[in-house]
């Protein structure tokens, strides 16, 4: 490895990226320590491979940062969030957003079923209808749940 590669990340600072990372838009998969070892060894290995075939390190922690975060680009969790954020402002505090998120989590996932989820998902037309159906989803927990 040459001089410019010497401070080169190992599969510690990517372990700490992608839990840092499940911590703010995925926390229910942060128990799920094979999956988080599985990403940090196949960022490691694609760091790695990419140092070995002579790109720089930047060029390198790229191609791991998108070995790492695959599949990991639309978070139900934050779109929960987003929605209390936007549609329930009045009758949920910003700060205990995450945390209803994660507790509407199980009861919203049916909806997301309904979808074609993608890393692009957002941008798509049926994102507006994700967004309504979940939108009804929350009221009706609130409701339910007389947290309105």
């Amino acid at each position: 490895m040459n001089s410019k590669n010497n401070h080169a990340p190992d599969i510690s600072y990517f372990r700490l990226s992608l839990i840092e990372f499940l911590r703010e838009s995925y926390p229910e998969r942060l128990e799920d320590n094979s999956f988080i070892l599985a990403c940090t060894e196949a960022a490691t290995e694609a760091y790695e491979q990419s140092i070995r075939n002579g790109d720089t390190a930047l060029e390198a922690t790229e191609q791991a940062n998108a070995v790492l975060f695959n599949g990991l680009h639309f978070s139900m969790h934050d779109t929960i969030k987003n929605i209390l954020w936007n549609e329930f402002a009045d009758e949920v505090p910003e700060d205990a957003a995450r945390d209803l998120a994660m507790q509407l989590l199980p009861a919203c996932v049916p909806v997301f079923a309904c979808y074609p989820l993608s890393e692009c998902f957002a941008d798509e037309p049926e994102y507006e209808l994700l967004y309504t159906e979940l939108t009804g989803t929350i009221a009706l927990y609130l409701e339910n749940h007389e947290l309105q």
